[in-house]
C-alpha cells in the first residue's frame, strides 16, 4: 500500500489514540470539552432552582430542625425559602413557614390583560355551553348555535331573548314571599347563568341589592349550613398553614385581580359566625361586578377558617367549618402573613385584597401592618367611613354649615365608628384646622361608656378622641353634655336611639342629623319613622340598611341608605385600573367628596343624602375616574401609558352582561392554488 492508502487506514485509530500527537490533545478540543461541562452544570443548576419538583424523589422526605422532625415537602427549603423553629420544648415548638420568594407573575400587569371571558374556545365542548354558567344562555341559544355546538335537542324548542329571560327571572323572584328564598333563587341563577344574573342585578339594583347583600345576606350567613349548594370561593383553614400557596393554585382562574377575605369573627352586627361568614365575600364581589363592572373571573372570595367561639355553631350539626375555638396570637398572625405572601406570589403585587368583617382587635392591627406593604384596605373601617362622611358632607348643604362647625357624638367605638371619626378629622384638616382641634369636635362612646381620661382600656388608635370629662355611661346624658349637631350609631344595639334622645336632639338643633348605621336592619339604632316622627319631620336621617319611604304630615321622605356599595366598587375599579399599589386614606376622602358632590338638590328635598341606588354604576365610574386622575397626578399610578380620557378608559374595562355569539368567527382567505 502507498502512503495515501496507509493514511486512510490509520485515520480511524487517531480518534481513540492517547499518544502525544493525537488531535484530542489540541487546545480546541479541551476548550470545547470545558465549555460543554460548564453548560451541562449550569443547566442542572438552573433546573434545580426553577423546577425543584423534578428532583423531589432525590430529596430526603424528613429533616430535623433543632431535633424536631418535619416533612420536607411541607416547606419550601430551596430557592431562598426557609423554616424557623420558634423557641420552646420539642413537643410545643412551632415551625414558622417562610414563603418562597419566586412569583407566578412578575412585573406590572395591565388591567386589560385578559378581555372578555377567560375561556379558550379550543378547550370547551358543545355541552359545556349548557353546563358552564359563564357560557350558558339557556333558551337564548339560536338554532344555528344549537346545531353547531351539538346541543340541539338538549334545550326546549323555544327561542328567547335575554330581555325575556330577565323579565321572567324578576317575576320568579317576586313570587317568593321570604327574602331568604329570594336569595337562594338568585344564588342558583348565578350558578346556572352568570350573565343573566348580573344583568338582572345591574338593571334592578334597588330591588335586588338588599337581597344579595345587606340586610338579607346577614340571614343567609346565619343559615349558611342549610342553604349551601355549590362551592363558591376558597376555604383556607388554620390547618393548611404552610400550604396556602398550594390551595390558591387550586383555584381554576389564574387572572385574579380582587380578593375579598374574612375570618368570620364579626359578621355585620351578628357576631362570630365562623365559616358561615363566607356569604359576605361572595355578596361583596357580586357587587364588584354588578356595580363597577369588574369581571367575575377576576374576583375571588376567601374564607380564612381559624375556628369559632360561638358555642351554638360548635354544636350545630350542619356547621360547615372547623369545630374548635378560634386560634389566636402568634399562630394567627403567622397564618395571615403567609396568606398575604401567597396571594402576591400567585397573583402579583398589585392584587387588591379587601378585608371584611374581622374583629376589632385584628382589623386595626392588620390594616396598620399591611397597608404600606400590599394593595389592601378594610371596608368596615375605611369604606364605612367614606360613605358616612359623604352623607355628612351632603347634609351640610341642608344645614348651611361647614364640617368644622359641627359636633359629632358616636354610639359605638369599633371599626366603623373609629374609621368614620378618623376620616372626619382628616376632612376637617383639609379644610384648614389642626388635627387636635378637629378631634376635639368628635366624641366616642362604647359599651363601657364615654372615652375619657379616667379610662385605661382605650387602644392607641382611639386615644386622640379621649376627653377630659367625668366618665359617663348613659348616652342620653352624653347628648345633654356634648350638645351634638349629629349623632351616629354604629353599635349594633337595636333601638338605642330612644324617643328621649331623639327629642333632645330636636330641642338642640333645628335640623338634627341622625345616622343609624348598624347592619342588618334589625340592629339599627332607630328606624326612619322614629327619627322623622320624634323630630316633627326635621331630622336629616340616614341608615346602614334600607328603610321604606315614610309620609309625615303630607310630606314623603325617602330615607338615604349609607351603604358601602356607593364606595368600595368604585374605589376597587380605580385602584385596579390605575395600578395603585398602596391605598391611603386620601383615596377614601376623595371618594367621599366625589360621592357627596353627586347628590342632587332633588335628592336632598326628598330627605335622601345619597344618589338613587339605580345610579351606583355611574357613581362607581366617576369615583374610579377621579381616583385614577389623582393617582396619575401624584405618581401613585403604575399602569402605563396614562390614558388620556380616564372616564372612557374606565368604561372600556367594564364587564358586559349581554350575551355574545357562542360560535367562533368565520372568515374567508384569498383564493390560492
Amino acid at each position: 500500500m502507498g502512503p495515501k492508502d496507509k493514511k486512510e487506514v490509520d485515520q480511524p485509530s487517531q480518534v481513540l489514540c492517547r499518544c502525544q500527537n493525537c488531535s484530542n490533545n489540541s487546545p480546541n478540543f479541551w476548550f470545547y470539552a470545558w465549555l460543554s461541562t460548564v453548560i451541562i452544570f449550569a443547566s442542572v443548576l438552573w433546573t434545580l432552582v426553577l423546577r425543584p419538583d423534578l428532583f423531589e424523589t432525590w430529596r430526603p422526605q424528613m429533616f430535623q430542625v433543632n431535633g424536631v422532625n418535619s416533612k420536607l415537602h411541607e416547606f419550601y427549603a430551596y430557592a431562598g425559602s426557609s423554616v424557623q423553629l420558634v423557641k420552646g420544648d420539642a413537643s410545643s415548638s412551632r415551625v414558622v413557614f417562610k414563603m418562597d420568594p419566586r412569583r407566578d407573575r412578575i412585573g406590572q400587569r395591565s388591567y386589560h390583560e385578559v378581555t372578555g371571558d377567560n375561556v379558550c374556545p379550543s378547550m370547551i365542548r358543545g355541552v359545556d355551553h349548557v353546563r358552564d354558567p359563564r357560557l350558558n344562555k339557556g333558551m337564548a341559544f339560536t338554532l344555528e348555535e344549537r346545531q353547531a355546538l351539538g346541543i340541539h335537542g338538549l334545550i326546549p324548542p323555544r327561542f328567547k331573548t335575554q330581555e325575556e329571560q330577565v323579565k321572567l327571572c324578576k317575576e320568579n323572584v317576586e313570587r317568593y314571599h321570604e327574602d331568604l328564598n329570594k336569595y337562594i333563587y338568585l344564588v342558583g341563577l348565578q350558578d346556572r347563568n352568570e350573565r343573566l344574573f348580573y344583568r338582572l342585578l345591574s338593571e334592578n339594583v334597588e330591588q335586588m341589592m338588599p337581597l344579595v347583600y345587606t340586610p338579607t345576606v346577614g340571614l343567609a350567613c346565619q343559615k349558611f349550613g342549610l342553604i349551601y349548594r355549590r362551592p363558591r370561593g376558597l376555604f383556607i383553614t388554620i390547618h393548611d398553614k404552610g400550604h396556602i400557596y398550594e390551595i390558591l393554585k387550586n383555584w381554576p382562574e389564574p387572572d385574579v385581580r380582587a380578593i375579598v377575605v374574612t375570618d368570620g369573627e364579626r359578621i355585620l352586627g351578628l357576631g362570630d359566625l365562623g365559616a358561615y361568614g363566607m356569604g359576605i365575600p361572595v355578596g361583596k364581589l357580586a357587587l364588584y361586578t354588578a356595580l363597577a363592572g369588574i369581571k367575575p373571573h377576576q374576583c375571588l372570595p376567601i374564607m380564612l377558617d381559624v375556628g369559632t367561639n360561638t358555642q351554638s355553631l360548635l354544636e350545630d350539626p350542619y356547621y360547615i367549618g372547623l369545630k374548635h375555638e378560634r386560634v389566636q396570637g402568634a399562630e394567627y398572625d403567622e397564618f395571615l402573613d403567609e396568606f398575604m405572601q401567597a396571594v402576591v406570589r400567585r397573583y402579583g403585587q398589585n392584587t387588591l385584597i379587601q378585608f371584611e368583617d374581622f374583629a376589632n382587635r385584628n382589623a386595626f392591627s392588620l390594616l396598620a401592618k399591611y397597608r404600606n406593604k400590599y394593595c389592601t384596605f378594610n371596608d368596615d373601617i375605611q369604606g364605612t367611613a367614606a360613605v358616612a362622611l359623604a352623607g355628612l358632607s351632603a347634609s351640610l348643604r341642608i344645614t348651611k354649615t361647614k364640617m368644622m362647625d359641627n359636633k359629632f357624638l358616636f354610639l359605638g367605638a369599633g371599626e366603623a365608628a373609629t374609621g368614620i371619626a378618623t376620616l372626619i378629622v382628616r376632612a376637617m384638616v383639609h379644610d384648614g384646622i389642626s388635627e387636635a382641634e378637629a378631634a376635639s369636635r368628635i366624641w366616642l362612646s362604647d359599651a363601657r361608656g364615654l372615652l375619657c381620661k379616667s379610662r385605661t382600656d382605650i387602644p392607641e388608635q382611639k386615644r386622640i378622641f379621649i376627653k377630659d370629662v367625668p366618665h359617663m355611661t348613659d348616652f342620653h346624658e352624653m347628648v345633654k353634655l356634648v350638645k351634638p349637631t349629629a349623632i351616629l350609631g354604629a353599635s349594633a344595639c337595636a333601638g338605642a336611639f330612644t324617643k328621649e334622645i331623639i327629642n333632645t336632639m330636636a330641642e338642640l338643633n333645628e335640623r338634627p342629623v341622625i345616622f343609624a348605621l348598624s347592619n342588618p336592619t334589625s340592629k339599627a339604632e332607630c328606624t326612619a319613622e322614629q327619627a322623622y316622627t320624634y323630630t316633627d319631620g326635621r331630622a336629616i336621617f340616614a341608615s346602614g340598611s334600607p328603610f321604606p319611604n315614610f309620609t309625615y304630615k303630607g310630606h314623603t321622605f325617602v330615607p338615604g341608605q349609607g351603604n358601602n356599595a356607593y364606595i368600595f366598587p368604585g374605589v376597587a375599579l380605580g385602584v385596579i385600573a390605575a395600578g395603585i399599589h398602596h391605598i391611603s386614606d386620601d383615596v377614601f376622602l376623595l371618594a367621599a367628596k366625589t360621592l357627596a358632590q353627586l347628590v342632587m338638590e332633588e335628592d336632598l328635598e326628598l330627605g335622601r343624602l345619597y344618589p338613587p341606588q339605580a345610579d351606583i354604576l355611574r357613581v362607581s365610574l366617576i369615583i374610579a375616574k377621579v381616583i385614577a386622575e389623582e393617582a396619575y397626578k401624584n405618581g401613585t399610578a403604575s399602569a402605563y401609558p396614562e390614558p388620556v380620557d380616564k372616564l372612557e378608559f374606565m368604561k372600556e374595562q367594564l364587564y358586559q352582561p349581554d350575551y355574545f355569539s357562542a360560535l367562533t368567527s368565520r372568515y374567508d382567505w384569498p383564493a390560492y392554488k
